[in-house]
């Protein structure tokens, strides 16, 4: 492990060879009286994880990062940092890598898309104890994606882009910085909102979101004041918390 008090816009970072997860690494440092904002990074993971338990491929070459944040907002705001982050990994990539700038899209709740395909990930997760902390872990594919995804997946270098793990994290960590000051623990949510809205994937396009138990079908029309989805049916507009998002065709 190698420990900088400062380096990245004089935040602090923590970077290992390998971890299970930066996730549970940051969550981990905080139940041991860790205080934030501090950056943890790997080179690679052996526990990687996406949303909803999902595994996170995580070979060497790609990023492998997540934000310890303390006391960040009131935690009924924290779900609102999905969206700070993709803007500022939106933000970091078209700085680090001008010409992909114009096909890159974000996606509800928590992805970032590449012309349709995912190049990066993010993951919120927050605990109360000791104290309220929250960890933002962000996966950006560099030299490699996975294949057999339910939504087709591109890395960096297969668009033309060749930055290392360590030139990303360098764009990334002002960015958020950014971000973060614009959001102002939640009150500054509806300028988020509206960046995230000028940047989204599939506005007024025909999509599928899949729910726990059930798949809906419709129209995305943006998002309301608290981030949630809008979807069209043939009725009514119906808002959706949380789901995964699929374009509409064959299932």
């Amino acid at each position: 492990m190698n420990r900088e008090a400062t380096g990245l816009a004089g935040v602090r970072t923590v970077t290992y060879e390998t971890l299970g997860s930066t996730n549970a690494e940051a969550l981990a440092l905080a139940r041991a009286r860790e205080r934030g904002p501090l950056w943890i990074t790997a080179k690679s993971q052996s526990a990687g994880r996406g949303r909803r338990g999902n595994a996170w491929v995580s070979t060497p070459g790609n990023l492998y990062a997540s934000l310890l944040l303390t006391e960040p907002s009131a935690p009924r705001d924290a779900p609102q940092l999905s969206f700070v982050a993709a803007l500022a990994v939106h933000d970091a990539l078209s700085r680090a890598a001008p010409p992909l700038a114009p096909a890159l899209k974000v996606k509800w709740p928590n992805d970032l898309l590449l012309g349709g395909d995912k190049l990066a990930g993010i993951l919120i997760e927050g605990e109360s104890q000791p104290v309220f902390t929250v960890a933002i872990g962000i996966g950006v594919n560099c030299v490699s994606h996975p294949g057999n995804t339910n939504h087709p997946a591109t890395d960096l270098a297969a668009a033309g882009a060749a930055l290392t793990p360590e030139q990303v994290l360098a764009a990334l960590v002002p960015a958020m910085s950014e971000r973060l000051a614009q959001w102002r623990s939640g009150q500054g949510f509806a300028s988020i909102r509206a960046d995230w809205l000028k940047r989204a994937a599939g506005i007024g396009e025909e999509i599928r979101v899949r729910l726990p138990e059930r798949e809906l079908a419709g129209r995305f029309r943006g998002l309301d004041e608290a981030g949630r989805l809008l979807l069209e049916g043939a009725d009514s507009i119906e808002t959706v918390i949380a789901g995964d998002v699929f374009a509409l065709g064959p299932r």
